[in-house]
């Protein structure tokens, strides 16, 4: 069997798809991307057990069949080669033979047959959403998932559909975040887990700028996103997510709003001297007026006035600097709602625009 085919039209799914791959593969197929080929049309298929990516590539000729080939050594080679070059590929039963006019390689191959995949599997839930919307959704939330936490459920970002919702939950055990778009049609009420994994692969594929929308499939063990020509396909976390809705403070009567700028600039310079290790600042709240302090071992002090509406008691509580920052950074708006109840219980930040995202913070004890 041959293929023939431009380095134009192969580099960029090749790209796409060695991404998913594992550094250090538990079986040795899976250095390699599986090729499919149909008349001229080529699918390249990678996985590392857990993400699957599939996606297609225009051929020069028209041939059958199904091989696999190694994944970054070829993708290595195509970089290497000229922009206009055209790449022929022979492949003789375990060995794959790559020409570009006077270059010449030769790979070892495993059979298609060894090469795993995402079984097929019935969708519970089947929506249209657009690129941008779902990467907004993933960019609000994901700075909160845990990263390799023992409560393993945590190390991923809950995807949930509630009539026409769509919503997007994580939580490390010291924040939380939560936002939720409407969509043009009623779903059933679905939550699932995806793996921290497959949050960032598909944030990477996501193009905010592209007209063409994601369809978003939800099964009981995998959740699939096709893009175009692009399949993405994740295994799900098994797993009961905590109930964030028990989290979120309802009934903080301490309500600040400041200016989006401000409020973060002040933040970012009071953590140049915060502790290395448990990043506390200080907040102090009067009338009108917000007072952010930090210490540092050395015994090093900066103090941050900003000026906010605050007209409820006075107040101190202390945050990590890097949890506020994250989702300030996430949020940027023009002006932010901070709700608080006393010094020992979390605070709730939102846009004061837009109420389709909320964070929570745990306090720190100062």
């Amino acid at each position: 069997m041959q293929l023939i085919v431009s380095r134009e039209n192969l580099l960029k799914p090749l790209q796409q798809v060695c991404g998913v791959l594992s550094n250090r593969p538990n079986i040795p197929v899976l250095n390699n991307v599986l090729l499919h080929i149909q008349g001229n049309q080529l699918t390249i298929t990678g996985t590392d057990l857990e993400v699957e990516l599939s996606t297609t590539a225009q051929l020069d000729n028209e041939t059958h069949g199904d091989v696999t080939i190694p994944a970054k050594k070829f993708l290595d080679i195509c970089r290497s080669l000229p922009e206009n070059a055209i790449i022929n590929v022979d492949f003789e039963e375990d060995r794959a033979i790559i020409r570009s006019e006077r270059t010449k390689f030769n790979l070892a191959t495993f059979p298609a047959e060894e090469y795993p995949n995402l079984t097929d599997w019935q969708s519970e839930v089947d929506f249209i959403v657009s690129q941008a919307n779902l990467r907004c959704l993933i960019d609000a939330t994901q700075f909160s998932m845990a990263n390799n936490d023992a409560r393993y459920f945590l190390n991923g970002m809950k995807f949930e559909t509630e009539g026409n919702l769509l919503r997007t939950v994580a939580t490390d055990g010291h924040r939380l975040a939560v936002c939720t778009i409407e969509l043009d049609q009623d779903l059933q009420n679905h939550a699932v887990i995806l793996p921290r994994k497959g949050v960032l692969e598909l944030a990477r594929l996501l193009d905010t700028n592209s007209d063409v929308p994601a369809r978003v499939q939800i099964g009981t063990n995998n959740l699939r996103v096709q893009l175009g020509s692009v399949i993405f396909t994740s295994k799900l976390i098994d797993g009961r997510f905590p109930d964030y809705r028990r989290v979120l403070p309802r009934n903080a009567d301490r309500i600040l709003e400041a200016d989006w700028e401000n409020l973060k600039q002040a933040f970012v310079r009071a953590s140049i001297l915060s502790s290395d290790k448990v990043r506390t600042v200080r907040l102090e709240l009067a009338d009108n007026q917000l007072k952010i302090t930090a210490r540092n071992p050395e015994q090093e002090e900066v103090e941050e006035i900003v000026d906010v509406h605050y007209t409820s008691e006075p107040m101190e509580i202390g945050f990590n600097v890097s949890y506020v920052l994250d989702v300030l950074n996430a949020i940027k708006s023009q002006r932010v709602r901070v709700r608080l109840t006393d010094a020992s219980s979390s605070c709730l930040v939102e846009d004061v625009e837009d109420s389709g995202a909320e964070y929570v913070i745990m306090p720190m004890k100062l």
